[in-house]
């Protein structure tokens, strides 16, 4: 009897401990908050929320294929404007035309980062969905400071509309995302009055930049607090790339009245109105407090943010839809659910 009982002991215990293993999630977990961190394409659901199993399974993926590719565009490179970073990629959807589009605005803190880091879960569920992606880059702030990213965004959505014919858009139905940066700007251009220039002599810049949806990951909303919003920490406005978004050569200079009226009219909650679109935002850190020991990084990308938007979007009547961890009440299933029920007749 004694010497099966230690192997079935052992064998329980395993089980035990696979179990545990397999219970774990990005929620509680720093290594896997970590993982979709770096790798934000390995949430196979898009719910925010990384299982182990769906690392996992990533892992596997990249393994079989040496990475997680993208189909390739129908449309590469497509030039939108003078810059030689104003290109995007295009992929049309299937279906009766002419099609929604969503615009990706990649990550990298404005000063890095560029079309090819679009989400092949987000991007394929859209095409299936029948919503038309683009993928664009636009000038880092090393090239040009701010709102340089913001204008070329925007540049990009008018000149979306302006082919729409070529393209089978449909101009009336338009959504964006992105992450951090990205995230920033596809919140600023939603909230931000329309840029369309009707007297402008280029034709793109007549076209309207207002957005019909969008679903952002982890930006920052605000990157000077207000005095009620102090809980976001004196580091919000301590972050190393605002150096270069707000084009000044030293963090010092960054606390000038001149910079600070910049930092509000670039924060995206400052031009929240009442007719402005709903918006789906995931967080992947804890809602936890703030403190002199939060890194910028952590500050930047905290879902405080979106809890204060939301706020003002609640008080407006706006739909907002906020998702971190512990928090994951989604009626929509993810982004491309937000975006398709949004953006679909």
């Amino acid at each position: 009897m004694i010497r099966w009982r230690v192997p079935l002991l052992l064998l329980v215990g395993l089980l035990l401990f696979t179990a545990v293993c397999d219970a774990q999630t990005s929620e509680t977990d720093e290594r896997l908050w970590r993982f979709l961190e770096r790798f934000p394409d390995s949430d196979a659901d898009g719910d925010g929320v990384l299982t182990i199993e769906e690392a996992r399974e990533f892992q596997r993926a990249r393994r079989r294929l040496g990475a997680v590719e993208a189909p390739p565009p129908d449309h590469a490179d497509v030039v939108y404007g003078p810059h030689e970073r104003n290109v995007l990629d295009l992929w049309i959807a299937s279906g009766e035309a002419p099609r929604p589009f969503a615009v990706f605005i990649h990550g990298g803190g404005w000063t890095s980062g560029d079309k090819s880091g679009i989400n092949r879960h987000d991007l394929t569920g859209l095409l299936e969905a029948g919503i038309s992606v683009a993928a664009i880059n636009y000038r880092h702030s090393t090239q040009a400071p701010y709102p340089a990213p913001m204008i070329d965004a925007g540049r990009a959505i008018q000149f979306l509309r302006y082919r729409a014919d070529e393209y089978d858009i449909d101009p009336t139905r338009a959504g964006a995302w992105g992450g951090s940066a990205g995230a920033a700007t596809s919140m600023w251009l939603a909230f931000h009055e329309d840029l369309a220039d009707p007297e402008a002599d280029d034709p793109v810049l007549r076209e309207s930049t207002r957005l019909t949806a969008i679903a952002p990951h982890a930006g920052p909303t605000r990157f000077y607090p207000e005095p009620e919003e102090e809980h976001l920490g004196p580091t919000v406005t301590r972050h190393p790339v605002l150096v270069n978004l707000f084009g000044v050569n030293d963090p010092a200079d960054l606390d000038t009245a001149e910079v600070r009226e910049q930092m509000i009219e670039a924060s995206p909650i400052t031009h929240l109105t009442a007719d402005d679109p709903p918006a789906w935002l995931s967080y992947n850190l804890p809602l936890e407090p703030i403190d002199d020991t939060t890194s910028p990084e952590d500050v930047g990308h905290h879902p405080l943010h979106g809890v204060l938007l939301k706020q003002k979007m609640d008080e407006l009547g706006i739909e907002c839809v906020l998702i971190y961890p512990g928090h994951n009440e989604d009626p929509y299933g993810g982004r491309v659910g937000f975006l398709s029920a949004k953006l679909l007749p």
